[in-house]
């Protein structure tokens, strides 16, 4: 099952409204709270980079047997440096957005603590991808 959602730059009317779907949706389909909560950190996160420093993008789940493979993709400025991203309190965001709250530079390091796997490919000018990977808990006795 594959859930998808557009996502525009510097809409903070809508910001964090497809993270809260897929959480939902994910409850809904019988999804246990914790991993439904990690999923939707990981949504929240990826969906805020766009809304903060893309013009637009999208952000969404495929869910698997095994796994939720989050993913975004936006169209943006890219990041120079990931390593340096990646660390916590690294901020890019302009001065108004800090003022409203947000670009404390915990989006990247979150996204990275609550999934199993992430990956970040960018290139500046065009763009960023991320593809993170939350493991479904295995079934006891089976």
């Amino acid at each position: 099952m594959r859930l998808e959602f557009p996502v525009a730059g510097r809409d903070f009317q809508a910001a964090g409204g497809a993270a809260q779907k897929i959480k939902r949706t994910l409850r809904q389909i019988g999804i246990d709270a914790e991993t439904a909560r990690r999923v939707g950190i990981v949504a929240y996160e990826a969906e805020m980079n766009i809304v903060i420093h893309a013009f637009s993008g999208k952000v969404g789940v495929d869910i698997l047997p095994e796994r939720i493979n989050v993913f975004a993709y936006d169209q943006g400025p890219g990041i120079a440096d990931i390593d340096l991203a990646m660390q916590v309190g690294y901020s890019t965001a302009p001065e108004d957005i800090k003022e409203m709250g947000f670009g404390a530079g915990l989006g990247l390091p979150n996204m990275k603590r609550y999934s199993d796997n992430l990956v970040i490919e960018s290139e500046v000018g065009c763009g960023t991808s991320i593809r993170a990977v939350i493991n479904l808990p295995t079934k006891e006795g089976s």
